[in-house]
C-alpha cells in the first residue's frame, strides 16, 4: 500500500470509523462516496417536515433513538397556534419514539449538543442545519445534511456521503492581547475570499503554544463560521486545551445535581474521558491535504465584516475614524452568546462604569437597541452566577430567550429600512436580520457591546498591538519558514517518502488526463445488475457560472401542490434561459459553469432536470446541497472542469466579462429547507454572449465502470478522455431505485 494511503486526515480517519459496510481493507480518502452512521442527527424547528418525510417513506420506528436529537430554537418567539401546534407535534412525536428532547428557551440546539456531550470528540455529528461546523470546536467532525437524508438516518441509521477535499489551515503565532476567536474567522472569511475552501472539510492546527491561545470558546466560534467561509465543516484538534475543558465539564458535572429542564444524558465522566484520551486519533503527521492555508495569529487586530457580507472586511480602526452610526446591535446566535462571551460583553459596560466621569455614558447609548440572547439557559446561568448577565441588563441591553432569533430573522429586534445593525452572529446577508434596505456587520461580543455604548462602530480599547506588525500575515502553505523547521531523522525520512509519493500520485495523474484512448490494467468499478455501465448524450451547455437552484426551478412553483412532470420540465431553467425548453431534448448531457445548483435546498431542482429526462448533469463544480438532492433524486452528476474550460475556449465565448452578470436572483422566503440557508450566488454570464444555451454537437460518454469520461468535439473534432471519480454500488444503489426515500422503502421492507 502506498504511504499516501497510510497516512490520513483527522477527517477520513472519523469519516472511516463511521462508515457502513466498506469492502474489506478499505481505506476512506477523499473523495469517497461511503455510507455513513453517525453517532448523531439533530433536527430543530425542521422536525417535524423531517417526521413527515419519514412517515411518507413508510417508516414508523426510529432505528436508534439514541442516535437521534430533536431542539427547538429557531421560531422560539412566535406564539401562533400554528408555530405552537407544531412545537406539539414535534416534542409528542419525540416523546412516542424515545427521543432526546430540548424544548423552546433550552437553547439553540448546537450549543446543546456541544454541552450536552452528543457532539463528542473523535466522532462524526450530522443535523438538518448548516451551522453543523460548529461541532468541530471540539474535535466531534460536523457536517449539515438535508431533511430526506435526515430522515434517513431516523428510519435506516444511514445515509450516504462523499468525503470532501481536506484544507489544512495552520496558524502560527498566538492571539494578541484584544482579539478573538471571532476576528480569526471574520478575518479568514475576508481574507481568503476567492473560495478557497468552497466545499472542504477543514482542519486547523498549529504548534502546542499557538493553539493554547485559542480556548474552546474562541474555537466554536471560528467552527461555527467555517460555513460562511464556504466549508462542510472546521475541525480543531483533540489536544490538551480541549482536554483541559472536558475535565472542567465532567467535574462540574459530578459536583451538579440535573435540573428539572435537563434531559438524562451524561457523557461528561471522567471515565468516559480517560477511555477517550487513551484511544486518541490525530491527523497523521505525513497526511496529504487537498491544499493548505496559514494565518499568523500574532499580526491579527479586530475585524469587522460588511456590511451585507461576510466577505467585506475591515480592520476596526478603519471603522472607527468613520464614526458609522448604529442603530441596533446583537449579543445572540450559538456563533458567540456563551457565558465566555456574555463576559466580555459585560466587562465592556462594567470598565465604562469604573471610568466614568460627568458627562460620560457607561450605558447603552440612548440612539442603540441593544439585544441580547444566551446561547442556552445553562449558559446564562453561569453568566448570572458570575454578575455579567445582570450587568448587562443594567446596562440597558434587551433580553431575549435562549434561541436563535434575531440571527435568523425571526422574533422581535429586527432591522428596519435604513437602519445599521452591529452583530456578534454568523451571517449578515443583505436581509437576513430583517430589512434588505437595511445594513449589517458581524464582530466580536466585546466590539458588538463597545458599539452600543457608543452609538457608533468602535472597539473597548483593549486591543495590543505588537510590535514590527504592519498588516496580516497569510497565504498559501503553512507559514513555517524553513530554517525554523525541526524534524528527526525518522520525520526527515517520511517527507522524503512523501514527496516521492506525490511525484508518483502527480505522474500518473498527468498521464490518465492525458489519455486520449482506453488504457489497459486501470482498476474498475463494480456495476450493479442493471444499472447502466455507460451514460452518452450530445452536450447542451449552459455557460454560467452560479446557475443557482431559483434559475433551475423557478420559487413560484416550488411551493404548488400536483405540479405534473410535464409542466416541471417546460419550466425547468426557465428562469436562466426562457429558451432552453426548446432547445434542450430528451436524452441530451446538461454541461453548466462552476457552483451549479447554489442556493436554496430545494428537491426540484433535480427533479425537473429529470423531468426533462436528461439523465446526466456535467459541471465545474456543483454546489453541495444539488449534489445530495440530485442523489437523493436518482440524478447522476460528474465534475469535469476540463470540459467547461474547452467548451468556454471552443466556442471562443469572452470570459473578461464574467463577473458582470444577471443581478442576483432573490429566493422567496419561504424557500427554505433548513431555515438559515443562505442565499444564492448571483447567476453569472458573459455580458457579450447571448446565447445562453447553446446546442454543441460535442458527444459525452461517461464510463461508469471504468470511472472514465470521454468527449468528441464534434463530427471531426478532437477526441479526449479522462479519469473522474467513482459511483460506487452504495451509490448505484440510491439512484437504481429511484432515489434516497425509495432505498429506505426498501431496507424497512427487508428489516421488516
Amino acid at each position: 500500500m502506498s504511504s499516501i494511503l497510510k497516512w490520513k486526515t483527522l477527517t477520513e480517519k472519523i469519516v472511516q470509523r463511521y462508515s457502513y459496510g466498506l469492502p474489506k481493507d478499505k481505506v476512506v480518502q477523499a473523495g469517497d462516496f461511503v455510507t455513513i452512521s453517525p453517532h448523531r442527527c439533530m433536527t430543530h424547528d425542521n422536525s417535524w417536515p423531517v417526521a413527515l418525510k419519514f412517515m411518507s417513506m413508510g417508516a414508523s420506528k426510529i432505528s436508534n433513538p439514541k442516535q437521534v436529537v430533536m431542539t427547538l430554537d429557531h421560531d422560539i418567539q412566535n406564539k401562533s397556534e400554528t408555530n405552537l401546534k407544531k412545537y406539539r407535534q414535534i416534542e409528542d412525536f419525540a416523546r412516542r419514539h424515545g427521543v432526546d428532547f430540548y424544548p423552546a428557551g433550552r437553547g439553540i440546539g448546537h450549543q446543546i449538543m456541544v454541552e450536552e456531550g452528543y457532539a463528542w470528540p473523535g466522532t462524526l455529528a450530522v443535523a438538518s442545519d448548516s451551522h453543523s461546523n460548529m461541532y468541530g470546536g471540539v474535535g466531534c467532525l460536523g457536517t449539515p445534511v438535508v431533511r430526506t437524508d435526515a430522515a434517513s438516518i431516523w428510519a435506516t441509521g444511514r445515509t450516504w456521503w462523499q468525503v470532501p477535499p481536506v484544507a489544512k489551515v495552520t496558524f502560527t503565532g498566538s492571539l494578541p492581547k484584544g482579539v478573538t476567536g471571532k476576528d480569526v474567522i471574520v478575518a479568514l472569511c475576508g481574507l481568503f475570499n476567492h473560495d478557497e475552501v468552497l466545499n472542504h472539510a477543514i482542519e486547523f492546527t498549529g504548534s502546542e503554544d499557538t493553539m493554547r491561545s485559542l480556548g474552546v470558546d474562541d474555537r466554536l466560534a471560528i467552527a461555527n463560521m467555517t460555513t460562511e467561509w464556504g466549508a462542510l465543516s472546521g475541525l480543531f484538534p483533540i489536544d490538551s486545551v480541549l482536554q483541559n475543558w472536558l475535565r472542567y465539564k465532567a467535574t462540574s458535572a459530578a459536583l451538579t445535581a440535573p435540573s428539572a429542564t435537563q434531559t438524562p444524558h451524561t457523557a461528561f465522566t471522567h471515565a468516559h474521558l480517560d477511555e477517550l484520551f487513551a484511544n486518541r486519533i490525530s491527523a497523521d503527521k505525513n497526511a496529504k491535504y487537498a491544499k493548505y492555508l496559514f494565518l499568523n495569529l500574532s499580526t491579527l487586530s479586530p475585524h469587522v465584516s460588511g456590511p451585507n457580507s461576510v466577505k467585506a472586511v475591515t480592520p476596526l480602526n478603519q471603522l472607527e475614524s468613520q464614526s458609522i452610526r448604529i442603530n441596533k446591535a446583537y449579543l445572540v446566535s450559538c456563533t458567540n452568546s456563551r457565558a465566555f462571551d456574555i463576559a466580555a460583553a459585560a466587562r465592556v459596560f462594567k470598565d465604562a462604569a469604573k471610568t466614568a466621569q460627568p458627562g460620560h455614558n457607561s450605558k447603552v447609548a440612548e440612539s442603540v437597541s441593544f439585544y441580547i440572547a444566551a446561547a442556552s439557559q445553562a449558559e446564562q446561568q453561569i453568566a448570572e452566577d458570575a454578575g455579567d448577565w445582570q450587568a448587562l441588563l443594567e446596562a440597558g441591553a434587551k433580553p431575549l430567550p435562549a434561541g436563535c432569533g434575531p440571527c435568523i430573522g425571526l422574533g422581535t429586534g429586527l432591522l428596519e429600512p435604513g437602519e445599521v445593525g452591529i452583530s456578534a452572529s454568523n451571517r449578515n446577508f443583505k436581509g437576513r436580520m430583517g430589512s434588505t434596505d437595511a445594513r449589517a456587520y458581524l464582530a466580536s461580543p466585546e466590539v458588538v457591546a463597545a458599539s452600543a455604548l457608543s452609538g457608533t462602530i468602535s472597539g473597548p480599547g483593549w486591543y495590543e498591538k505588537p510590535t514590527d506588525v504592519d498588516g496580516v500575515v497569510r497565504g498559501i502553505g503553512d507559514g513555517i519558514r524553513e530554517e525554523d523547521r525541526k524534524m528527526t531523522v525518522e520525520e526527515a525520512l517520511e517527507k522524503i517518502i512523501a514527496q516521492a509519493d506525490d511525484i508518483v500520485c502527480n505522474a500518473e495523474k498527468t498521464t490518465v488526463d492525458s489519455s486520449e484512448t482506453s488504457t489497459t490494467d486501470e482498476s474498475t468499478t463494480e456495476i450493479l445488475p442493471g444499472f447502466p455501465e455507460k451514460v452518452e448524450g450530445e452536450i447542451v451547455f449552459c455557460d454560467a457560472d452560479n446557475i443557482n437552484t431559483d434559475g433551475i426551478y423557478p420559487g413560484k412553483y416550488t411551493y404548488q401542490d400536483n405540479v405534473t412532470p410535464e409542466k416541471m420540465a417546460e419550466v425547468c431553467m426557465s428562469n436562466y434561459d426562457p429558451a432552453f425548453s426548446s432547445t434542450a431534448r430528451e436524452g441530451d448531457i446538461l454541461v453548466a459553469g462552476f457552483n451549479f445548483g447554489c442556493g436554496s435546498s430545494r428537491e426540484q431542482a433535480a427533479t425537473a432536470i429529470l423531468a426533462k429526462k436528461i439523465p446526466l448533469v456535467v459541471a465545474g463544480s456543483f454546489g453541495n446541497i444539488f449534489s445530495r438532492n440530485s442523489i437523493n433524486n436518482a440524478l447522476m452528476g460528474v465534475e469535469v472542469p476540463r470540459l467547461v474550460q474547452r467548451l468556454r475556449e471552443s466556442f471562443q465565448i469572452s470570459s473578461t466579462n464574467r463577473g458582470a452578470g444577471k443581478d442576483q436572483v432573490t429566493e422567496p422566503s419561504r424557500n427554505r429547507q433548513s431555515l438559515d440557508s443562505p442565499p444564492p450566488a448571483a447567476p453569472i454570464t458573459p455580458s457579450d454572449e447571448k446565447l445562453l444555451t447553446r446546442r454543441t454537437g460535442w458527444k459525452f460518454t461517461w464510463d461508469v465502470r471504468r470511472s472514465r469520461v470521454e468527449v468528441v468535439e464534434g463530427e471531426s473534432g478532437n477526441r479526449w478522455s479522462q479519469k473522474v471519480g467513482e459511483l460506487p454500488v452504495n451509490v448505484q444503489e440510491i439512484i437504481a431505485r429511484g432515489g434516497l426515500e425509495k432505498w429506505v422503502k426498501k431496507e424497512i421492507g427487508q428489516s421488516g
